[in-house]
C-alpha cells in the first residue's frame, strides 16, 4: 500500500505465457511463478515491518487489553511517565496530531510508535545505496481546500510564493513523462488504453467521463473528503452509489468495454487495494470525481482552469494532475514530519492497553529493544492506531469503536524492490517513465526511483519498485507469512518480463516490504455505517470524562495522505484545546 491517492503513477488479459503465469501464481497459496532465468545470483530479504510485534500484540490481547505488558519482563513501573498528550501510533494521521500540538506550542507530548521509524506505510529503504520506497510514493498537489497541507509543503520549502503566486519547488514535482502501459507489444503514453482501440471503447470512455462530469455537479467530491468536519453527512447521491458494488454500477450504465473495466480495475486496486468487484461505487466514481475527474485521450479538460487541469501529466484517464515525488517516496515528507519531535518520538514500543481513569489516561507499552514494560499517564491521549487495533487495546472501547472494527476490512500489500545493474533495454513507444505498467497482470506495474535524479549518467544503476495488493486474493495475508521473500520477487519479475525480458539478468539485490492490513477497503455500505459512527467519536472535546481523541485514515473507509493528515491535524488541535 501503498498510500497512493490516483493512478498517476501508483501511485489484464492476453500477453503471454509470462504474465499469465505470474497473475496465476499469486492467486494460488504456494504456487511460484515460472522464469526463464534462475535468480540464484539476487541477494536480498524482508524489510519494514515486523510482522511478529503485531502478532504478539494480538495473540496477548485475544481477549482483550492486556493487565500487563510484558509478563516475563515483570510488572510495569509503579511510577509513571508523565505527560500532558500521549500520541499512539506514528503514522500520517499521529505525526499530524503532533504537527498541530507544536503549531499550538504544546511540547509536552510524547509519540509511541510499533516500527523502528515513524511514518506508518509512507516508509523508505534503500539498495546499492540508492533510497527507494516501501509504500506510499507521491502526493497530488494539494487544491485550495486543503490550506493545511498546503501549509506543511510551505513549512517543508516545497511551495513558495514568487512574484505574488504560488510555486511549487520543480525538484520535487514528478519529471515528464509521468506514465505509461505495456499494451500490444509496446509502450503507449498514459495508463487509460488508447492505441488501437475501437470506435464503441471510445464512446465508453466518453460516456464514464460524463457520469463523473455529472457526479461532481451534483455532489461535493474532494480529498479530504469532510469526514473530520463537525456535523458531515454523506449526500443522498452519494449514499447511493455507497450501496452498490462498483461492478454492478457499471453493468447498470452499460458499460461493458474490457479496456475501460481494466483500467476502472487497475485504479481501484491501486488506490484501494482491490478491484472493483469488491469496492464499492462510491469508491469507483470518486476515485475521479474527488480529483481530476476522468479525460478520454486526447480530449482538454472541459475546465482548463479547474483544480488539477494543466498540471503537466500525460492525456489518459488519470491525466491533467501534478504530482510530488522524491526518490524514498513519501518518506521525504514523514522523515520530515517526525524530525520536530526529537526525544519525544519513541519507536519500537507495542502499546498494548489504553484506559482512561480518574486521573488521566493510563497506557502500558512494551520496549522491544530493551523487553521492558513502560507505564505512561497523560491528561489526553490521541489514539492514531488501525481502528482494529485501537479496538483491542483500549480498555472499555466505545460502542463507535468496536462498530467501526466489525466493518472494516483491509487489504494486504507487497512491495518489492528491484536494484538493477543498469536499466533496462527499451521495447519501443512511449519513452522511459516514472511509472510503468503491463497491461494484463496482477501488479500495479513499477515506479522508476532514479526517476527524479538530476544528474543519472548513462547505464548506472537503478531501482525499480514494484507494487502489488493483495485485497482480492485468496488467502492473501496467509501468504504475505508463508512465503519467502524470493517468491515475491520471483512473481514480479515474471510479471515484468513481457515487457522487459533482460530484467532477471540485471538484477543484483532486492527488499520486500510486507503490509499485513496496509489499507481499510471502501466496501459497499462501509461509508454510511462509518460516517454517523465517525460523527460519534471524533469530535468530541477532550474532557475529564472523554480524555481520548482518535485519528487514522481507517475512519474515512480508505487510505491516502490527505484524510490521515486531515484527522490527525484535528484530534491535535482538539487536544491542545
Amino acid at each position: 500500500m501503498p498510500q497512493t491517492p490516483f493512478p498517476l503513477p501508483r501511485r489484464q488479459f492476453m500477453l503471454g505465457s509470462a504474465a499469465a503465469a505470474a497473475s496465476g501464481a499469486l492467486s494460488l497459496a504456494g504456487c511460484q511463478p515460472v522464469l526463464s532465468q534462475s535468480l540464484d545470483h539476487v541477494s536480498g530479504g524482508f524489510v519494514g515491518q515486523h510482522p511478529e510485534r503485531g502478532h504478539a500484540l494480538r495473540d496477548a490481547t485475544a481477549s482483550g487489553p492486556v493487565a500487563n505488558p510484558s509478563p516475563t519482563a515483570g510488572a510495569a513501573p509503579d511510577t509513571p511517565r508523565r505527560v500532558h498528550t500521549l500520541i499512539a501510533g506514528g503514522g500520517v494521521a499521529g505525526l499530524a496530531a503532533a504537527r498541530a500540538l507544536n503549531l499550538a506550542g504544546h511540547d509536552d507530548y510524547a509519540l509511541l510508535e510499533l516500527e523502528d521509524e515513524a511514518g506508518g506505510n509512507a516508509r523508505a529503504t534503500a539498495l546499492g545505496g540508492l533510497a527507494c520506497p516501501m509504500g506510499a510514493h507521491y502526493l497530488p498537489v494539494p487544491g485550495d481546500h486543503n490550506p493545511h497541507l498546503q501549509h506543511l509543503l510551505e513549512d517543508l520549502g516545497v511551495r513558495q510564493r514568487v512574484a505574488g503566486r504560488w510555486v511549487y519547488d520543480e525538484r520535487h514535482l514528478c519529471h515528464s513523462p509521468q506514465e505509461r502501459l505495456y499494451l500490444n507489444g509496446h509502450w503507449q503514453a498514459g495508463l487509460l488504453p488508447a492505441d488501437g482501440i475501437t470506435p464503441d471503447t471510445l464512446a465508453q470512455y466518453r460516456r464514464f467521463a460524463a457520469l463523473v462530469a455529472q457526479a461532481q455537479r451534483s455532489s461535493r467530491y474532494q480529498i479530504p473528503a469532510g469526514f473530520f468536519e463537525k456535523n458531515w453527512s454523506l449526500p443522498p447521491d452519494q449514499q447511493a452509489l455507497d450501496a452498490l458494488v462498483f461492478d454492478d454500477w457499471l453493468n447498470r450504465q452499460g458499460l461493458t468495454d474490457p479496456h475501460l473495466r481494466w483500467y476502472l480495475d487497475y485504479c481501484c486496486r491501486d488506490d484501494y487495494g482491490a478491484g472493483i468487484a469488491t469496492v464499492s461505487a462510491w469508491a469507483g466514481v470518486h476515485y475521479f470525481a474527488g480529483r481530476h475527474g476522468f479525460h478520454v485521450p486526447g480530449d482538454a479538460p472541459a475546465d482548463a482552469s479547474a483544480p488539477g487541469a494543466g498540471g503537466g501529466a500525460t492525456d489518459g484517464g488519470e491525466g491533467f494532475e501534478s504530482v510530488l515525488t522524491w526518490p524514498e517516496g513519501n518518506a521525504w515528507l514523514t522523515r520530515r514530519m517526525a524530525q520536530p519531535l526529537g526525544d519525544r518520538l519513541h519507536t519500537g514500543c507495542v502499546v498494548q492497553r489504553i484506559e482512561a481513569t480518574r486521573h488521566g489516561v493510563e497506557v502500558l507499552a512494551l520496549d522491544i529493544r530493551s523487553g521492558q514494560p513502560q507505564r505512561w499517564l497523560a491528561q489526553r491521549c490521541i489514539v492514531a492506531l488501525p481502528v482494529f487495533v485501537a479496538a483491542r487495546v483500549v480498555v472499555n472501547p466505545p460502542p463507535a469503536l468496536q462498530a467501526a472494527a466489525s466493518h472494516l476490512r483491509y487489504a494486504p500489500w507487497v512491495v518489492t524492490n528491484l536494484h538493477l545493474s543498469r536499466p533496462l533495454a527499451d521495447r519501443g513507444g512511449a519513452a522511459p517513465a516514472w511509472d510503468s505498467v503491463v497491461y494484463g497482470t496482477a501488479g500495479l506495474g513499477y515506479v522508476d526511483a532514479t526517476h527524479q535524479a538530476l544528474h543519472t549518467a548513462p547505464g548506472t544503476p537503478t531501482v525499480l519498485t514494484h507494487y502489488r495488493a493483495l485485497g482480492d486474493v485468496s488467502a492473501g495475508r496467509a501468504q504475505l507469512l508463508a512465503q519467502p521473500w524470493q517468491h515475491w520477487v520471483q512473481a514480479a519479475v515474471a510479471e515484468l518480463a513481457p515487457a522487459h525480458p533482460e530484467l532477471a539478468s540485471r538484477l543484483t539485490q532486492a527488499s520486500v516490504a510486507r503490509y499485513g492490513h496496509a489499507m481499510a477497503m471502501p466496501t459497499p455500505g462501509l461509508l454510511s455505517r462509518l460516517v454517523p459512527l465517525h460523527q460519534a467519536i471524533l469530535h468530541n472535546r477532550p474532557s475529564n470524562a472523554n480524555r481520548m481523541q482518535f485519528a487514522h485514515s481507517d475512519w474515512a473507509g480508505y487510505s491516502v495522505l490527505e484524510e490521515a493528515f486531515a484527522m490527525g491535524l484535528a484530534a491535535g488541535q482538539l487536544a491542545a484545546g
